[in-house]
């Protein structure tokens, strides 16, 4: 066994609307309105390092799980699929609490963009923090990495998404900032509260008062049992309030 130490360069940084760990999906391609970017970071900013990637349709990127790395790892981890009720061994699991803190998720590739010495990824569907480091990119492979006789364990398929109404307030801003900023902001937000976002604790809970930042604002919203109510919409400070 070599003991030869070992370190992994960053070579891109991720701008995302998620702006909060809260309200990002569990895995990526459930909230197909998610935008975000990929800017690689000298010296690896040259298109030469990405030669051929445009004929992909997905690639895969590997991440640091910069937000909770300082944490440390644990051994068993309770899953939210099963509601926080079982515990599972940490390999059996895709947390973020691990001996190494490594992300590997499989996002769409929009586009390409380059000039004055910027490269960038255009992405869909990601489940990826702003501000995420990225330490390798590597192209999806339908033949080798979908299998469709592949079991999902104890995370089979995600259930139905959960119905989202807007308040006449939350639904005017919604539209304002749509025809502001271009972003499909409507549809992020039924994806991203559609999927339950909350902890396994607070899943019986109803009208307490939740915030999910999404791109530059903060989306106030509530359970109300059989259906999630947005209340209104705030400028984001960059702070947890809820």
């Amino acid at each position: 066994m070599s003991n030869s130490p070992f370190q992994f360069e960053q070579v891109g940084i991720i701008h995302s609307c998620y702006r909060q760990k809260f309200g990002i999906p569990r895995q990526p391609g459930i909230v197909t309105a998610a935008e975000s970017e990929l800017e690689f970071l000298p010296p690896y900013n040259q298109e030469n390092l990405i030669r051929g990637l445009e004929g992909f349709s997905h690639i895969w990127v590997h991440f640091i799980f910069h937000q909770t790395m300082d944490e440390g790892w644990r051994p068993t981890i309770r899953p939210p699929r099963l509601d926080g009720k079982k515990r599972m061994g940490v390999f059996a699991t895709r947390s973020t609490h691990r001996p190494n803190p490594i992300g590997l998720s499989v996002v769409k590739l929009k586009g390409i963009e380059s000039g004055n010495g910027k490269l960038i990824l255009k992405l869909a569907e990601a489940d990826l923090l702003d501000g995420t480091p990225v330490i390798d990119v590597k192209p999806y492979l339908p033949y080798a990495d979908a299998l469709p006789e592949a079991k999902g364990g104890f995370a089979p398929l995600p259930s139905v998404m959960a119905e989202v109404e807007f308040s006449e307030q939350a639904m005017d801003k919604c539209l304002a900032y749509e025809s502001k900023t271009g972003r499909t902001l409507i549809t992020l937000i039924r994806q991203v509260l559609g999927q339950d976002p909350r902890p396994a604790y607070l899943r019986e809970s109803t009208h307490r008062r939740h915030g999910s930042a999404l791109w530059d604002v903060n989306v106030v919203w509530e359970s109300r049992g059989d259906h999630f109510l947005v209340m209104d919409l705030e400028p984001y400070s960059g702070t947890d309030r809820y």
